[in-house]
């Protein structure tokens, strides 16, 4: 596996406070597929949390390929989302799109939220 490649501790949102932050004070940027929450992070990089609802995508192997979507995305877009921590949340209609939808749809939200800064 390729060091651009690894999805390392230092740019996940791991514990509930980290999360909190972000429900608390956030931008907001949405789609027909997906919710993203941004706060303004004390960290210099940017950090990322995922919340896949299973109410809104029942088959495990529909979150999975969620998740897998947006931590190859975030990865290519990490630079520019510099110093945000994101909480990524899915709508009903991200379990039934296709790889190509949810890439080019979670896309142009880190171009939107890229812009806001």
């Amino acid at each position: 596996m390729a060091a651009e490649s690894k999805f390392p501790r230092t740019v996940r949102l791991l514990t509930p406070a980290d999360f909190g932050q972000v429900f608390k004070r956030n931008k907001r940027a949405s789609n027909h597929h997906w919710i993203v929450l941004a706060h303004r992070g004390s960290s210099p990089t940017a950090r990322i949390g995922m919340a896949i609802a299973k109410k809104k995508a029942k088959r495990a192997v529909d979150r999975n390929r969620i998740k897998r979507v947006v931590r190859e995305s975030f990865r290519e877009q990490q630079q520019a989302l510099a110093g945000l921590d994101i909480v990524v949340l899915n709508k009903p209609g991200a379990a039934t799109a296709n790889r190509r939808e949810l890439r080019a749809s979670i896309d142009a939200i880190w171009l939107e939220l890229s812009r806001q800064r």
